[in-house]
């Protein structure tokens, strides 16, 4: 995936074909926002300004502009993949909670 960060914040970068350009999107915002540029310089560019909009919105209207998150969230797998799992951490002495934190960190780590 082509990400940007610009002050913590962080833009998913895609190709857009119909406009020959790319697009970001600014993620983990309460709302919506999003910014276009030629090359990585305009990007970037654009990206201050979109963010900057976007934070001033939320100044003034009382809005928190980043997304709560709860830090819990329903995982569906298969009952086979789900024993594997319970087994596994057994083995080694964890929670299936635990394994599948370290999991998810190892995932997010390589990724970023």
């Amino acid at each position: 995936m082509n990400t940007m960060t610009l002050d913590g914040y962080h833009a998913k970068i895609e190709y857009d074909s119909e406009l020959d350009t790319f697009r970001g999107e600014i993620l983990g915002l309460t709302g919506g926002a999003d910014f276009y540029g030629k090359n990585p310089k305009e990007l970037k560019a654009e990206f201050k300004k979109s963010l900057n909009v976007f934070l001033e919105v939320c100044r003034e209207k009382g809005i928190e502009p980043r997304r709560n998150y709860s830090g819990k969230f329903n995982l569906r797998i298969s009952p086979e993949l789900h024993e594997q799992l319970a087994i596994k951490a057994q083995v080694i002495g964890k929670s299936v909670n635990s394994l599948a934190q370290e999991a998810l960190q190892q995932l997010v780590a390589k990724a970023g």
